[in-house]
């Protein structure tokens, strides 16, 4: 039985009260564009999408970002710098940390009110401190609107790839969705997401009938696979991207792209891996032309400080997964550039 707690006004009733401001807008529109040319290959720069497990305390996060931006005027020529800004986090088992949306502080039960306030909160800071526009994920696709606005790249989780309301939701987005592959691994499953997601497609959405007209950026994000005994397979290889590359031959789907995902099962969650992944996949790029065509880019978890906690101590520290520290990350995001 459900307990009626707190009114959530609707997302237009909270974009009323804390818009993007006009100055930034400018801002989003040219980093929208940036990262839609990486999709649809107009160029040949490379995404990173890079921050944090999870964006549970806003100072850390705005100094992560600070200093992305920084780095960003050193690569921006080969890159597109996309920080990790991720609020709502899937729970294998239901219970745990939900993310800043349910929980603006991780010490306290859900406030979802005040944490729609504090993630919009934190993304205008973030955009108005650095010039960079977001990655969230969307694991409600009712609660997207919330926040889509301020956003310039969506991912739709390995749990969530075959959940018919979230292709449904990402096919009237008009930034980039990525949608991981499922926990399976199959490429068959992940490539009917992605049609679905780039189909137009009429549904009900938050008391409406709704209509969309499909959304061509739709792509797949490769995060590794868990068989039936929950051991990881890794599927960022030569093999498994070009296999997907053929998929996408015979799907007649627009815009070929795929990120690799280079935690998760793709390392193990063996953070440092995520060095090494990206090194190989930047090899196999100067060795094949058509992988090099389809892979777009890298996500990688990275915060201040390496490693994670359980609880919030350590000042720039995961609380969820553990993340690259920033002097690996520094030194990896320069490295891809000099291979771009």
């Amino acid at each position: 039985m459900f307990k009626k707690q707190i009114r959530i006004p609707e997302p237009e009733e909270i974009l009323e009260v804390m818009p993007l401001p006009e100055n930034l807008k400018a801002i989003k529109t040219e980093r929208d564009k940036l990262v839609k040319e990486v999709i649809t290959g107009k160029s040949a720069k490379l995404l990173m999408i890079i921050g944090p497990c999870s964006a549970h305390e806003e100072k850390p996060v705005l100094d992560y970002v600070e200093r992305l931006s920084k780095l960003n005027e050193k690569v921006k020529d080969k890159l597109v710098l996309v920080p990790r800004v991720y609020t709502n986090k899937p729970r294998t088992r239901g219970v745990g940390y939900k993310g800043m949306f349910s929980q603006p502080d991780p010490n306290k039960s859900e406030d979802i009110l005040k944490g729609i306030y504090a993630i919009r909160e934190l993304n205008i800071k973030a955009i108005g401190t650095s010039g960079l526009t977001a990655a969230d994920e969307m694991l409600y696709p009712a609660n997207t609107h919330y926040v889509d606005d301020l956003l310039s790249y969506i991912a739709v989780g390995a749990r969530s790839c075959e959940n018919q309301l979230h292709r449904l939701v990402a096919s009237g987005i008009e930034v980039p969705v990525g949608i991981k592959n499922p926990m399976s691994g199959s490429i068959f499953t992940l490539l009917n997401s992605v049609y679905a997601a780039q189909s137009a497609q009429v549904f009900k959405m938050n008391g409406w009938q709704v209509a969309t007209d499909g959304n061509a950026l739709a792509h797949s994000i490769l995060r590794g696979a868990v068989d039936a005994y929950g051991n990881d397979i890794p599927n960022y290889h030569y093999e498994t991207v070009m296999q997907l590359a053929e998929g996408y031959q015979k799907s007649d789907l627009n815009n070929p792209a795929v990120i690799i995902d280079c935690n998760h099962s793709n390392s193990g969650k063996q953070f440092y891996q995520q060095i090494r992944i990206c090194e190989e996949v930047m090899r196999n790029r100067l060795y094949s032309s058509d992988f090099k065509k389809i892979v777009k880019g890298f996500m990688v978890e990275s915060f201040i400080e390496e490693g994670c906690q359980k609880e919030d101590v350590v000042y720039g520290k995961s609380i969820t997964d553990p993340c690259l520290g920033w002097a690996d990350t520094e030194r990896l995001i320069l490295s891809v550039a000099e291979k771009v």
